[in-house]
């Protein structure tokens, strides 16, 4: 069980690092916000994740401890990261930061227009 172990523990942390490498990564070289804020939540939700679980087993086969921490942080960091990103380029979108110019679909304009709501969401009059 030590070697597997081991090896499971490394591979989950060497992941995780990877994901958040390419996450910063993505923050670096996507054009607009809306590309950047899905390069930040998406890959750096996971490799934080993939890090946590990593230590969080390092703590349950090494050291005998179920580390209820690691458990509430993993939880924490699924739930919030997502709805964080989201509602930064909803905010974004509302505010009337532009779509990059290579942007084929925009989803939510037809969603506002026929709601009555220009992008800062106040009803049209």
């Amino acid at each position: 069980m030590s070697l597997i172990g081991e090896l499971l523990i490394g591979v989950l942390v060497l992941m995780g690092a990877v994901f958040c490498g390419l996450g910063a990564f993505g923050l670096v070289r996507l054009p607009d916000v809306y590309l950047r804020s899905h390069a930040a939540t998406k890959s750096a939700t996971l490799g934080v994740l993939c890090v946590l679980t990593g230590a969080f087993l390092f703590f349950f086969f090494y050291i005998n401890i179920v580390s209820i921490k690691l458990l509430l942080a993993i939880v924490f960091v699924f739930i919030t990261s997502p709805v964080a990103g989201h509602l930064n380029g909803r905010a974004a979108y509302r505010s009337g930061v532009p779509l990059w110019k290579g942007s084929v679909q925009d989803d939510l304009k037809p969603v506002l227009e026929k709601n009555g709501t220009n992008q800062s969401g106040s009803k049209n009059e």
